[in-house]
C-alpha cells in the first residue's frame, strides 16, 4: 500500500511510519517545508522506504504536488495538537486544523478525479470533542467541545465529511483518546511526570510538583493507536467515526503512583498552582467497541509496559 502521512515527523507520525514500513507499505511522509527531516529516528531499512514530501496544509499548490503521485491512503495527523498552543492562538488552530483539513480533503478528491491516485482519507480527530461525560463516550454522543483545540477538530470533521458527501471521496474519522509512549516530549503529561520524578530521585527530594491529579483519563499506547489507524484504512466504513481507546479510566493520581513505582522513586505528589489548568475535563474515557467490531483491533500493550518502555527510553 502507498500511504501519505501528514505530520509524519511528529510523535505519532514517527510511530506510524515505523509500523507501516514494518508491514511493507511504501510511505510518503509529509513534513512542513523547511523543517529538518528526522532521518535518525528510523532504521536504515525503514529509511529506504520513506519518501519525505514537503507539505503545507494551508497551501493548495503544496497539497496538489504532494498528491501528484500514486496514493492508496492518506492518514491525516498534521495539526495544532497541543491544547495550550491552540488556546493561545485560536486563529492558527482553526486555520490549520479545520481549514487545512478542508483543503486536504478537496485536494484528495481533485487528485482522484485527475487520475494520479484514488486515496482513502483517515482524519485523526480527538476524543476531546465529546466534552464532559460521566461515562465512556460513544460515537453517537454529540460533540460538545470545551476547548479551542477540540472545537477546531470538530470543524475538521465536518469539513472532511462534507467533501465525502459532495464528492464521494472515501473519508473516515478516528477519535483517539489519551495516548502516550516512547518519544513523546515532556510538554505532555506522562513524560512530564517521568521527568519530574527522575529529578526528584536524582536530588533525593521527597515531593514532586504536579497539576490537578483528580481527572480520569483513558490511556492507550501510541503503538496500539497507530495499529488502529492502519486497520481502519483497510476495514473502516466511509463516513463513519471510530473511537480509539482502551476503555478503562485511570485517575491521574493513580497514574502518578504507578509511574513512581515503575521508576522506584518514593516521592509524593504536591499540587503546584502554577501547573493547574482551567480547562481540564474531569472524565475522558472512550468506548471503542465499534472499532473492535469493525477491525478486530484490541490494545495489546498494558499501561505498565508503556510506562516501563518510556522510562527505559529516557535512560538510554
Amino acid at each position: 500500500m502507498n500511504v501519505l502521512i501528514t505530520g509524519a515527523d511528529g510523535f505519532v507520525g514517527r510511530h506510524l511510519v515505523r509500523l507501516l514500513r514494518g508491514l511493507g507499505d511504501r510511505v510518503r511522509a509529509g513534513i512542513r517545508p523547511g523543517v529538518p527531516v528526522p532521518s535518525g529516528a528510523f532504521s536504515e531499512a525503514d529509511a529506504d522506504g520513506i519518501e519525505w514530501v514537503p507539505l503545507e496544509l494551508t497551501d493548495p499548490a503544496s497539497l496538489a504536488a504532494a498528491l501528484a503521485e500514486p496514493c492508496d491512503a492518506i492518514i491525516h495527523l498534521a495539526a495544532v495538537a497541543s491544547g495550550a498552543d491552540a488556546g493561545r492562538d485560536p486563529l492558527t488552530a482553526w486555520t490549520v486544523n479545520a481549514a487545512g483539513t478542508a483543503l486536504l480533503a478537496q485536494a484528495a478528491a481533485d487528485a482522484r478525479d485527475a487520475g494520479p491516485c484514488d486515496p482513502r482519507l483517515l482524519l485523526v480527530s480527538t476524543g476531546e470533542v465529546y466534552g464532559t461525560l460521566d461515562r465512556p463516550a460513544r460515537e453517537e454522543d454529540p460533540p460538545q467541545p470545551q476547548s479551542v483545540y477540540a472545537a477546531s477538530k470538530v470543524g475538521a470533521e465536518f469539513a472532511a465529511l462534507e467533501v465525502w458527501r459532495r464528492t464521494g471521496l472515501w473519508v473516515a474519522i478516528a477519535r483517539p483518546f489519551t495516548h502516550t509512549g516512547p518519544g513523546q516530549v515532556d510538554r505532555f503529561l506522562v513524560p512530564a511526570l517521568i521527568a519530574r520524578l527522575r529529578e526528584a530521585g536524582r536530588v533525593g527530594r521527597g515531593v514532586v510538583p504536579v497539576g490537578n491529579l483528580r481527572p480520569v483519563r483513558d490511556f492507550t499506547d501510541v503503538r496500539d493507536v497507530v495499529a488502529a489507524y492502519r486497520l481502519l484504512i483497510e476495514r473502516g466504513t466511509a463516513g463513519a467515526t471510530y473511537n480509539v481507546s482502551r476503555g478503562e479510566g485511570v485517575a491521574l493520581a493513580a497514574l502518578f503512583a504507578r509511574i513512581a513505582a515503575v521508576m522506584g522513586v518514593p516521592a509524593r505528589a504536591e499540587p503546584d498552582p502554577a501547573l493547574l489548568r482551567r480547562a481540564d475535563l474531569p472524565y475522558l474515557v472512550g468506548d471503542s467497541s465499534k472499532l473492535r467490531r469493525a477491525t478486530g483491533w484490541a490494545p495489546a500493550i498494558p499501561l505498565d509496559q508503556t510506562l516501563r518502555d518510556m522510562v527505559d527510553a529516557e535512560t538510554h
